[in-house]
């Protein structure tokens, strides 16, 4: 947590003068590191790596849905371009911004961390259980960049296109490994299944309520950003239709008898 904090805050004291927005993106950003902090610490995050597949499944909604886009929403533009250009990241950033590649990344990430494989293998110990931490963050930060990434030319400029986009990556595909949880019949992950019972919760029943978590807990940022584009797009289109209407040549009298004449000719 002091290694995503403490450099922010010094980066921000070399901030540009014309730098608008300070405190919100700051806000934006601590809050971000505090749900990575609750996400990572005791409890949930010892549940989630050794007892519990419905507590890793809420991590994993915490690190994907709510701390990669307050990330990105509290950095600033010119602290995220000093950033990538010093670590060299640029083009593959850019290449990343495309929706379909950061569609298809997210997803691939999704699917391999919540594989059998990956979770018994990897969650049995504290490097294992850290690498997966870091791919969701990574994923999470991906699939986020093309609605709310700080730098302009990274993200989607049409709004349909952000909304359909925001749908199939965060709404139907997570939908399938999350209905494929909730339907099976028998534990899927031997690292859940023969852990220490939590509170009599059986290991089928906490497997389907995991998959009702990842099929489910999405559904409000999803849909709630969804709801913020249309209202941003309705403004977008009011704002444009006023700019026209004022660029129009004013109709003179002339134009307005040459106008009924025709009408009435027709």
């Amino acid at each position: 947590m002091l290694c995503l904090l403490l450099p922010y805050l010094v980066f921000e004291r070399k901030a540009p003068k014309v730098y608008d927005n300070r405190e919100s993106k700051r806000r934006c950003f601590v809050f971000a590191v505090l749900l990575l902090w609750l996400a990572t610490d005791w409890p949930l995050g010892l549940l989630g790596a050794s007892y519990l597949a419905s507590a890793h499944m809420v991590q994993f909604l915490i690190y994907t849905m709510a701390v990669a886009p307050l990330l990105l929403l509290g950095t600033p533009e010119w602290m995220a371009r000093r950033l990538l250009g010093r670590l060299r990241l640029y083009r593959l950033a850019g290449r990343c911004a495309r929706p379909v590649t950061a569609g298809l990344l997210f997803n691939a990430m999704l699917i391999a961390t919540h594989s059998p494989w990956a979770v018994d293998n990897l969650r049995v110990n504290q490097l294992g259980s850290f690498v997966i931490d870091v791919l969701w963050l990574i994923g999470g930060l991906v699939v986020w960049i093309p609605i709310v990434s700080p730098i302009p030319e990274h993200k989607m400029t049409s709004y349909p296109g952000r909304m359909a986009y925001l749908f199939l990556a965060l709404g139907v595909v997570p939908a399938v490994p999350g209905g494929f949880l909730t339907f099976a019949s028998f534990p899927l992950y031997a690292t859940y299944e023969l852990a220490p019972r939590v509170h009599g919760l059986g290991a089928t029943t906490d497997q389907q309520l995991a998959g009702l978590v990842m099929k489910l807990g999405g559904i409000p940022v999803v849909w709630g950003t969804i709801a913020v584009l249309m209202h941003r797009w309705s403004e977008t289109s009011r704002a444009e239709s006023a700019i026209e209407r004022t660029r129009r040549p004013p109709v003179s009298g002339i134009d307005k008898e040459c106008q009924s004449s025709n009408d009435a000719d027709q």
